[in-house]
């Protein structure tokens, strides 16, 4: 027979447990872990590693507002109200800006790394669902896979001329229902490639021709072909906890 604990037993292991939660928490560098103040704070950390002016540019963006808020509220004789208008408007433009300038230093730091497209799909909205390195060769080329409103897009990086053919023979592979416009795209700054740091920009800019229905419905046949293809291990290049902390940032910023 199972023993019962006692009242104080059970209370007391429910607080250990709590407890025990709330230290991981607080060591973990998983944005999902992090409250809002502190998604901001290690954003900032990671992104002065990269970005020097950022304090001042950052404390320029704050006080602009408020000075212009000072100016106008000793015009209409409403300075009090003006000034926390303004430090409002000084917070919510840092925030942004900060959020920009994170995405672009993350991009910076793993541009021409193997697997660096990682950081840029990290970034595409929730309509997005990618994954990371679906087929590859010994030369170190690699193909990656998103699937969203602007359709089913595979984005190589590596020697355009492998690149072609290996994007071709996945493009036929995933045709997976006789609608799915299976889109590619090679990633660099040749002639018809698409940069690093604008992939993201390109992606979202695709014209919308997969509605939610179809998008879910691509998914479960992307689901059986994953199931007979042998999965790529990822190099041990980006990781891209810089693009994590840029999109935790633009969580903080619209909210949970």
């Amino acid at each position: 027979m199972a023993k019962t604990l006692e009242p104080k037993e059970a209370k007391a292991r429910a607080k250990a447990a709590k407890k025990a939660e709330k230290e991981r928490r607080r060591n973990s560098s998983d944005p999902a872990d992090m409250g809002r103040f502190r998604q901001f704070v290690e954003a900032y950390k990671i992104t002065h590693q990269h970005d020097r002016a950022l304090p001042w540019v950052l404390l320029g963006a704050f006080l602009l507002p408020i000075v212009l808020a000072v100016v106008v509220g000793l015009l209409i004789k409403q300075v009090v109200f003006a000034v926390i208008f303004g430090v409002l408007l000084g917070v919510i433009l840092a925030m942004l800006l900060l959020t920009q300038r994170a995405k672009r230093a993350a991009l910076k730091r793993y541009e021409g790394q193997a697997g660096s497209a990682q950081v840029a799909l990290q970034m595409l909205p929730k309509q997005w669902t990618s994954e990371p390195g679906i087929t590859g060769n010994k030369h170190g080329d690699l193909v990656h896979r998103t699937l969203g409103p602007g359709g089913l897009v595979l984005i190589g990086e590596g020697e355009p001329g492998r690149l072609r053919q290996i994007l071709s023979s996945e493009a036929k592979k995933h045709k997976v229902t006789e609608n799915t416009p299976v889109l590619t795209v090679q990633m660099g700054k040749g002639e018809g490639q698409v940069p690093l740091d604008q992939l993201t920009k390109h992606l979202t800019k695709l014209p919308k021709v997969l509605q939610p229905y179809e998008i879910t419905e691509i998914k479960s046949r992307l689901r059986a072909l994953d199931a007979v293809r042998p999965k790529l291990p990822m190099p041990k290049g980006p990781m891209p906890a810089n693009a994590r902390q840029a999109r935790g940032s633009r969580q903080a910023l619209r909210g949970r």
